[in-house]
């Protein structure tokens, strides 16, 4: 065969396959032409030419062959025919059934001597049974097919011998029977595939929901981080201005100063988080402007700015520090600027604060203690989204927080976080 052969029989087989979707769907919707084109076409084929010349006696065969057969009256092959064909209306819908009356049929047809070409039903019968029936039930329909042929090659022993016949019957009916099991295997196959295609198709949109859950969530949480701290810094600095504008006019305008900086960091935080979800369009030239995630080298200008709000902030570390990947430094601060924004709410002017970060071989822990009033911190059973928020970020890596009332008064906070490798937020 030439390439162009090869080239040449694309547009046929794409013809061929859009025809045997076309009739796919209409056997879909109209199951009943397709079984009612089968019985007339064997009738055809079959039938008809045994009712013109009077059965398969007559022919030219030899002659021991023709004696082989009664010859049976017009009435009597034509509802032979009938017994053997009609059933193949419902050769899907009951093949069980059908098989056992054609199957009924011929065996009488045999008894009786007389030979049809209408058995071919009996083949397409045992093919149909494979196809759409039980499978527990073939066995017995195999054993009644065998039968059948043992009668059928003993009636025809006088022309063929018995093994020969037998060879070629029970040939017959292994490929009808093997054709059917293939059809169906293929079927179920392809069935199989479509089912893992939906399934596949329905756990990537449930991946892809879970994702954007899990980023909304991410979203929400540094959005309450960057607004609740910085809020609070801005808050407390205003009061702070408005209270020295007349006593100290030169503390007021520092005040000022301190809240546009910070009012301006958090624009600057707010822009970088909100820019993640910008659509962009038109590519990179519209990309959001990125800058580097806070980490624990950012938590003394944290400090910074909380002293300038009014609290006494005593910030110490223990351990090496610096190697810690970013994701848990940004977790570390955040967590940090939590606890201080909720002493900042809730403690009084000139309340100190002990920050320590301490990391042990693959544990870090996070203490940060207040000296304010016991009934000025917030009390445990009232649980807001910051501790709930902290509590989220610290189970990313196995850790655990803790906050209440400390021994000598005011609040302590105190997370644990797991560094071991693959505790990570991979989890």
């Amino acid at each position: 065969m030439t390439t162009d052969d090869i080239s040449g029989m694309g547009p046929l087989v794409a013809r061929l396959s859009r025809g045997g979707q076309r009739l796919r769907h209409a056997d879909r919707t109209r199951p009943w032409v397709l079984d009612t084109a089968v019985v007339v076409l064997i009738f055809l084929m079959f039938c008809l030419p045994d009712l013109i010349h009077g059965g398969a006696d007559d022919g030219d065969g030899p002659r021991r062959f023709r004696l082989a057969f009664t010859r049976l009256p017009l009435a009597g092959m034509l509802a032979l025919q009938v017994g053997l064909v009609l059933p193949l209306l419902w050769r899907r819908r009951k093949p069980a059934a059908a098989f056992a009356a054609i199957t009924t049929v011929f065996v009488l047809q045999w008894s009786l001597g007389a030979a049809l070409r209408a058995d071919v039903a009996l083949f397409v019968a045992l093919y149909s049974l494979a196809l759409h029936g039980r499978l527990r039930q073939l066995p017995w329909a195999c054993a009644a097919m065998a039968g059948a042929m043992v009668l059928v090659a003993v009636r025809v022993s006088s022309a063929v011998s018995v093994g020969d016949a037998l060879f070629f019957l029970l040939s017959t009916a292994t490929a009808a029977l093997a054709l059917g099991l293939m059809v169906r295997i293929r079927r179920a196959q392809l069935a199989g595939l479509r089912e893992r295609a939906a399934r596949l198709e329905v756990e990537r949109d449930q991946r892809s929901r879970l994702a954007t859950a899990t980023e909304r969530t991410r979203v929400a949480r540094e959005m309450h981080d960057i607004v609740g701290h910085n809020l609070s810094v801005i808050i407390t600095l205003a009061d702070a201005g408005a209270y020295a504008t007349d006593i100290a006019p030169a503390r007021g305008k520092e005040a000022l100063e301190l809240i546009g900086d910070t009012g301006r960091q958090a624009l600057g935080e707010l822009r970088r988080v909100l820019g993640v979800l910008r659509e962009t369009a038109d590519g990179p030239p519209d990309a959001p402007e990125l800058s580097p995630q806070p980490g624990i080298a950012d938590i003394e200008a944290l400090c910074a700015k909380v002293r300038a709000a009014g609290l006494e902030v005593v910030y110490r570390t223990s351990g090496d520090v610096d190697p810690l990947d970013s994701g848990v430094q940004l977790t570390v601060y955040r967590i940090v600027q939590e606890a201080l924004t909720n002493t900042l709410k809730h403690a009084d002017s000139g309340t100190r604060v002990h920050l320590a970060i301490l990391v042990e071989d693959s544990r870090l822990t996070i203490r940060v203690l207040d000296t304010g009033p016991a009934t000025s911190s917030e009390p445990p059973n009232e649980e807001g989204h910051g501790l709930v928020g902290m509590r989220e970020r610290a189970a990313l890596y196995g850790g655990t927080v803790s906050a209440g009332l400390a021994g000598g008064g005011g609040w302590s906070v105190e997370a644990v976080l797991d560094l071991t490798p693959g505790s990570g937020g991979d989890r």
